[in-house]
């Protein structure tokens, strides 16, 4: 399945939330739907999930009409929406009935999610006496009774220690080799590198950047190398690069163990190799610059901050 989002517009009142916000995803291939808070992600996925109607734009489902209604779709949602005075075991079942499955088949699919979960056995206990590790595999577990051809997951892995985050990451890892379509959001970006080959940034309410991420990332990583040295502390390496070597490359920014250098105008990697040799700086690492999603990330949405 390829699901299309194409140039939603979406106002409350006089306040337009959504300008025109476009990207596709398809199944088998996660889609990380990034942004900061307030950016306009939950009003996407509702209008995705019908809660809300757009203005303007369109929703397609292999190059038709996507009609909710019509598929089944699990949403996790980043503020637990469960009744904490009732037991597990009961609204998993209530929920799956709501989604259309019988009796038999909502028991049935309560149970297989509860268990590959691991918290089977607390199907007879209210959710208010579970931890909130476990309350979150609960409300995962609700969000697959229906074993949904959609997943759309807000914050997964919130509360969840490095064990029950493993067990989750199985079971999203699972959905997308399954061929679900899978939509993923998420502030912790290691993640969402994990499991998305693709990723949407929305920033107030529009797209500022789409597409494949391991491209992404390349184009990103143009012009930019990591250099230290053996011989020098980050702060005198800067000083010296910035006597001897401005002609060549600016620093880009500074990490914990490296320089991120950018490249002028015309000059190459080996024109900066060269110099460097020539030098006293005595190499430790020298190459090409492979940013994190949160680099990229932090420069979309948080330059202008």
């Amino acid at each position: 399945m390829k699901l299309e989002v194409k140039e939603l517009r979406k106002s409350f009142g006089d306040t337009e939330i959504l300008h025109g916000v476009s990207f596709a995803v398809e199944s088998g291939r996660a889609l990380g739907l990034l942004g900061r808070n307030g950016a306009g992600k939950t009003t996407t996925m509702r209008i995705i999930m019908d809660v809300f109607r757009p203005n303007s734009g369109e929703i397609l489902i292999d190059g038709n009409n996507f009609v909710p209604s019509r598929f089944k779709i699990g949403y996790l949602p980043e503020e637990r929406g469960l009744y904490p005075k009732r037991t597990v075991i009961d609204q998993m079942m209530y929920l799956a009935r709501l989604r259309g499955l019988s009796t038999a088949q909502a028991r049935a699919g309560a149970k297989k999610w509860l268990k590959r979960l691991e918290v089977e056995e607390y199907e007879n206990r209210k959710l208010e006496t579970l931890s909130k590790g476990n309350q979150q595999k609960v409300q995962m577990a609700a969000t697959l009774v229906c074993d949904p051809d959609i997943v759309i997951l807000d914050e997964p892995f919130s509360g969840l220690d490095p064990v029950n985050s493993q067990i989750l990451k199985d079971v999203v890892s699972e959905l997308i080799a399954d061929g679900r379509l899978v939509i993923f959001s998420s502030h912790q970006m290691s993640y969402v590198e994990e499991f998305c080959d693709n990723i949407a940034i929305i920033n107030h309410g529009e797209v500022v950047l789409s597409g494949y991420l391991k491209d992404i990332k390349k184009d990103y990583g143009k012009d930019r190398l990591i250099l230290s040295a053996e011989n020098y502390t980050l702060t005198k390496l800067r000083e010296k690069l910035a006597d001897s070597m401005a002609d060549l490359v600016e620093l880009d920014r500074q990490k914990k163990e490296f320089l991120v250098l950018r490249l002028k105008g015309k000059a190459t990697k080996s024109q900066l190799l060269d110099r460097l040799m020539a030098s006293d700086i005595d190499i430790e690492h020298f190459g090409i610059y492979e940013p994190s999603l949160n680099d990229i990330f932090v420069a979309k949405v948080g330059e202008e901050e």
